[in-house]
């Protein structure tokens, strides 16, 4: 084979990974057609709720049911694999364990921009899941990146969980100014220097380029790093 293949483990959620195709394909740079990633995405929708599975500890009922998924990618030639999902990052490890194609972390390549930007001691943000937070796979990855992980307030927490599964989830729009709102008190007044955008929904969500500046959105690191992977150019 000698073109590189990315395969996208997708459909968590479908929305999310419609989002993350597109960005592909407007951040690789090409002049026609032939010049863009090939791209193998198994949208699996109805793999069970990643913060679900968390919280519950039913980790092995997520891991049964995603793996068929690796055999579909392997079947396609995929060279690399990205999941565009920041929850389902705290099964990585056994994840990789399930096939030989390299997937990439989105959790540490996210972190280490965090790093890069803001330097080690900075205090970070995070936005994400319940899943996410409770998996505590930011606290570690931040820790040994030398950063220190800022979480919400139960109330913030509720907020978020209620725009990821009820507003985008439910296919509603969210209304950007509350999410920026939250965005700002994190950086204003529990004086983070910036923020990390850890769900791929809430990606979704348009910020302003001011309100942006603070953040380090998961997705397009990902984005960025599928494109790196292939050969491309990121633009």
């Amino acid at each position: 084979m000698d073109k590189p293949r990315l395969g996208i483990l997708g459909g968590m959620g479908p929305k999310a990974t419609a989002v993350f195709m597109d960005k592909i394909i407007d951040h690789t740079d090409a002049e026609r057609d032939q010049d863009h990633l090939d791209m193998f995405v198994v949208n699996h929708a109805t793999l069970p709720d990643r913060t679900k599975v968390i919280l519950e500890r039913e980790e092995s009922r997520f891991l049964a049911a995603i793996e068929q998924d690796f055999r579909l990618l392997e079947f396609a030639e995929a060279t690399h694999i990205a999941i565009p999902c920041n929850t389902s990052h705290y099964f990585y490890d056994a994840l990789q364990a399930m096939t030989h194609i390299p997937i990439i972390h989105m959790v540490d390549e996210s972190v280490r921009v965090m790093a890069s930007r803001y330097g080690r001691g900075s205090k970070i943000g995070l936005l994400a899941t319940s899943g996410t937070v409770r998996s505590g796979i930011y606290e570690k990855t931040c820790d040994q990146h030398g950063l220190e992980l800022h979480l919400p307030d139960e109330a913030v927490q509720n907020r978020i969980m209620r725009i990821i599964y009820h507003d985008i989830k439910g296919g509603l729009t969210p209304d950007p100014a509350i999410f920026e709102h939250i965005i700002l008190n994190m950086i204003e007044q529990d004086q983070c220097s910036g923020v990390i955008i850890a769900c791929t929904e809430l990606s979704c969500i348009p910020l302003s380029d001011a309100t942006g500046s603070y953040c380090v959105d998961a997705m397009d690191v990902l984005v960025r790093k599928s494109i790196e992977w292939a050969g491309k150019r990121y633009v």
